[in-house]
């Protein structure tokens, strides 16, 4: 794969080493430099020319800022001339302004992606957008990986007779019911209505929940606002375990430690699109890697091979 140039942002280098380490090539080195008017300077310090470049940069916080470097990064590899620069964001935080559901408000999903295309994005491979839709925002190819698969191996060493997958929202149920499938379990789904960034309500649980290992499966966590709301309900309904698992940690303002001091929650499951701090990390929480299919959907977008195949093949 000498062909192939992979640099990584400020963002997740660690799973930009991790990737590069299943491909078998080199994580080359990016130097950011700030100016004294707080401008961001980005220098990709290896060759592009007629290269297939892999840009690594998941959106997390601060975002703006790494959205800004990742913009940088792509005029600098267009700039060198590049043969082909893919975007790699396992976690598109813009993703979440999907709609105009009030008066006055920006469609962010949509303006980040035609800001990145304009930078020179030639493709993008990201992870479990917040809904299909945001695919469509995009004027160039956009392979949409997710991490079912590597949730439901993690599960698949358990007993699974007693369990019930449960979605803490009707949006999300179509995930649910095929990890559910996956499992080879039933699935549930809360009945939510969202007031505010952090304020939720949840009447009911359709489905059959109680006296079951419960399995909360969510796309994102952030505050942990809907899932400590959900776990309200399964408690009234009796439930004889709780599982949270989720492919976006991003867990802001102490929401790991609010769900791992829930003595009824007996694992936290996410994936390491995003970092989590070692230092904020409980027993409870258990981290799997998604780095080899990314890499994997890497080595096949360069050799020119079907991404899709690849839930197919596996």
């Amino acid at each position: 794969m000498r062909d192939i140039a992979v640099f990584s942002g400020s963002a997740h280098p660690e799973l930009a080493t991790e990737v590069c380490s299943h491909l078998g090539v080199p994580l080359y080195p990016t130097q950011v430099d700030r100016f004294a008017n707080d401008c961001l300077q980005v220098q990709l310090q290896a060759n592009c020319r007629e290269r297939d470049v892999f840009l690594i940069q998941p959106l997390v916080a601060p975002v703006q800022e790494n959205l800004v470097e990742l913009l940088l990064m792509l005029d600098a590899a267009r700039g060198a001339s590049a043969a082909r620069i893919t975007v790699v964001m396992p976690h598109y935080a813009y993703a979440r302004s999907d709609k105009k559901d009030a008066a006055r408000i920006s469609i962010g999903g949509r303006l980040v992606a035609d800001l990145m295309v304009t930078a020179g994005a030639s493709r993008a491979l990201t992870m479990t957008l917040h809904s299909p839709q945001v695919h469509g925002f995009f004027s160039i190819p956009v392979d949409h990986l997710h991490a079912l698969r590597e949730l439901a191996a993690h599960f698949h060493a358990m007993d699974l007779s007693n369990a019930v997958v449960v979605s803490p929202d009707l949006g999300n149920a179509k995930e649910a019911a095929a990890f559910a499938r996956l499992l080879g379990v039933p699935v549930a789904a809360g009945a939510k209505q969202r007031f505010s960034d952090d304020r939720v309500s949840i009447s009911s649980v359709i489905g059959d929940v109680a006296g079951r290992d419960v399995i909360v499966l969510d796309d994102e966590i952030a505050k942990g606002s809907t899932v400590l709301e959900l776990l309200e309900r399964l408690r009234e309904l009796q439930v004889a375990s709780i599982q949270v698992a989720c492919t976006h940690g991003l867990f802001s303002s102490g929401a790991l430690k609010r769900l791992s001091d829930q003595p009824d929650v007996r694992e936290i499951v996410c994936t390491n699109t995003v970092p989590v701090p070692h230092g904020e990390r409980t027993e409870k929480l258990t981290v799997l890697s998604i780095a080899p299919a990314l890499a994997e959907a890497m080595r096949r977008i360069h050799n020119g091979e079907s991404v899709s195949s690849l839930f197919d093949a596996q």
